[in-house]
């Protein structure tokens, strides 16, 4: 069933983006871009500057089959992630709690909540990582907004506690990330080497981006206890990568390469191949810009079609959730860039996406995000898809 499109929504928050800021996590786009391209339809994927591809890449068309809904009635899913026996840890941004939901049954248990967590416009409790040591530290790793930031914290998670208490007190691991009604970023993971990664938005203040004494725009990476990590662009900073707009979206490939996605304003968004120390160009660049001193995206959407959130790598291609483009977009890739062109599933099927995780061989996990404010919630809304991809 096709979903209408999302029109009275946009009006309720159209206040939020008078200052040109229009599509920081899936609202319609405005007029007045600075720095926009203005070039080629979407989706493009027009060589950038990466190395060219030395491997073959998987085949050009894929296919999504929707195996079955896991979970209904979440209310504002965001961040999740797969526990070691294979539930899932989801967050709700409005409501600052986090559920178990078995990857079995489907059923649902409140674990906790969050103290601290102020939401508001795109703010709230936000993404979630599982200690790559959960085994013996129990750790619980979650990126949140206060009444004063944004800021990185981790719970211990007692499962012998009953439901609904069995989340320590927070331990903020990192504060200070510039807070905003939009483009907080949100997006945390562990990465293969066991570090913990960050995307944050720069709140609407553009100049942030391009400023390396914030953590806003920015990817960071950090020890699991929130420090620098040796091999980091500056000794004594957290900062991986720099001029970003807002990051939702992190990934590695099989490589270990790092990936993530972008929303832009009202031209471009961005799939990024992220290396330490770049500049990814917002808000000079927009899209593919092909200016000397800025990293180009590897693939760029019109903000209708995408308005990424979430990624996952899985069967040699990227998975993205859109929001304002309700859709699953693949992109193949062979090495570095893309082996053919992005193709979209599930195109006003079920809604604004917001995070897909990857569930083993060909399996994800999809989050819709219809009832975040933005969307039209339906019966059942929002629920967990399982897919089967290639």
């Amino acid at each position: 069933m096709h979903r209408p499109a999302v029109t009275a929504v946009m009006a309720a928050v159209a206040l939020l983006f008078a200052a040109g800021c229009s599509s920081g996590d899936g609202t319609s786009p405005s007029a007045g871009t600075p720095g926009a391209s203005k070039e080629a339809a979407s989706p493009s994927t027009a060589a950038s500057p990466s190395p060219a591809p030395t491997t073959a890449g998987p085949p050009a068309k894929g296919s999504v089959k929707v195996v079955s809904t896991l979970a209904e009635d979440l209310e504002s899913p965001w961040g999740a992630a797969v526990m070691p026996g294979g539930d899932l840890l989801v967050t709700s941004r409005d409501e600052g709690t986090i559920t178990r939901v078995d990857a079995e049954s489907g059923e649902k248990t409140e674990i906790g909540s969050v103290p601290g967590v102020a939401p508001g416009g795109e703010g709230g409790l936000l993404g979630l990582a599982i200690s790559p040591s959960f085994a013996s530290d129990r750790q619980v790793y979650v990126y949140f907004t206060t009444a004063s930031d944004n800021r990185i914290a981790r719970l211990l998670y007692d499962e012998q506690k009953p439901a609904g208490q069995q989340l320590g007190a927070p331990d903020t691991v990192l504060r200070g990330i510039p807070k905003g009604v939009i483009h907080n970023g949100g997006r945390i993971a562990f990465g293969p080497d066991k570090m913990l990664y960050a995307g944050t938005g720069e709140t609407g203040e553009t100049g942030l981006a391009q400023d390396k004494e914030s953590l806003g725009g920015k990817i960071l990476r950090m020890t699991p206890d929130g420090r620098p990590v040796h091999g980091n662009p500056e000794a004594d900073s957290v900062v991986y990568s720099y001029g970003h707009r807002n990051v939702q979206g992190l990934a590695w490939d099989s490589e270990k390469r790092l990936w993530a996605a972008e929303f832009g304003q009202n031209t471009w968004d961005e799939l990024n191949l992220i290396e330490p120390g770049k500049n990814y160009g917002w808000p000079e660049v927009e899209g593919k810009g092909g200016r000397p001193g800025f990293v180009d995206p590897v693939a760029q959407w019109r903000t209708t079609e995408a308005s990424p959130s979430g990624i996952a790598y899985a069967q040699g291609s990227i998975w993205m959730a859109g929001l304002l483009g309700e859709r699953l977009w693949r992109i193949p890739l062979s090495g570095t860039a893309p082996s053919a062109d992005p193709q979209p599933f599930l195109e006003e099927e079920y809604g604004r996406l917001r995070t897909v995780v990857p569930a083993g061989g060909n399996k994800l996990w999809l989050l819709t995000s219809e009832t975040d404010t933005r969307g039209t919630p339906e019966s059942g809304d929002d629920k967990i898809l399982q897919l089967e991809v290639r």
